[in-house]
């Protein structure tokens, strides 16, 4: 299997400085792809991502820092995305925030952010980068989205509400997709993979929470969080997830369109 397949493409990868995103990116480049790296961080913190990146084989490497938030800095975003290399070839959404409190007690600018950055951006991007996609014949949309797109849980109702937005959105653009191209040069496709439990910084307030509440250590805190959901009793490594995106952005993966790929250790199949 040639392990070069996305030589001579261009990947947008959101929320790519750290963690899900971050492998991802650096999985896209060890693919060949060139990586538009984006992310709120420090100039230190970007350094080190775009050092791992070019580490990795990327052919080129831009970052940038947009807001997710404002539709407006997606737009400015996506100027600098697609005006890069002439277009975008993958995109990934995988930018995302938590906040976790019942809905009588959920700050309601938490929601706006969170259904902000989680789906509308998302929203956003595919509308910018879709087009380029069809014309050529080749395009990969392969969204983040969580087991929480897929069932829910008490206290994260912005999350969960912004994750099966982003499934819907996602079938939809996959529908819409799914005529363009042909098998030789790829097809255009549209995919959510949905991470249950995963070794990441958007879990780890959780962790520290449940540590407190029944004072334990964190590792211990980790076992008793799994026990509640996942039955494999195993979190899954960001790499793990990164190596699922890869899969749907190979030449052969043309008809895998609309699905929502949970890697949750069988939480979602109770």
């Amino acid at each position: 299997m040639d392990d070069t397949f996305l030589k001579g493409r261009t990947a947008l990868v959101t929320g790519s400085v750290q963690g899900i995103g971050l492998a991802i990116a650096e999985r896209l480049a060890r693919a060949g792809a060139a990586i538009v790296l984006h992310g709120l961080a420090t100039q230190a913190q970007a350094a080190e991502a775009e050092a791992a990146l070019r580490c990795a084989g990327a052919e080129d490497v831009l970052f940038l820092d947009h807001d997710l938030r404002a539709p407006a800095a997606v737009e400015a975003l996506m100027d600098r995305a697609l005006g890069w290399r002439g277009g975008l070839d993958v995109l990934v959404n995988n930018a995302g925030i938590q906040f976790t409190a019942p809905i009588v007690e959920m700050p309601p600018q938490r929601w706006d952010a969170i259904l902000a950055i989680n789906l509308t951006a998302a929203f956003h991007t595919m509308r910018r980068a879709l087009p380029g996609m069809l014309e050529r014949g080749y395009g990969r949309v392969v969204n983040i989205a969580s087991v929480h797109g897929l069932v829910a849980s008490m206290h994260k109702a912005p999350y969960v509400a912004a994750k099966f937005g982003l499934v819907g959105l996602t079938r939809v653009a996959a529908l819409e997709c799914a005529a363009a191209g042909t098998r030789d040069s790829g097809g255009v496709t549209a995919n959510c993979i949905a991470p249950g439990w995963t070794e990441t910084a958007i879990i780890e307030p959780q962790i520290v929470a449940r540590a407190v509440q029944l004072g334990i250590d964190r590792d211990a805190a980790v076992r008793d969080l799994l026990r509640e959901k996942q039955p494999s009793l195993r979190t899954s490594r960001p790499s793990e997830i990164a190596e699922v995106a890869a899969m749907l952005c190979r030449p052969w993966a043309h008809n895998i369109n609309g699905i929502t790929l949970p890697v949750d250790g069988g939480w979602t199949a109770q």
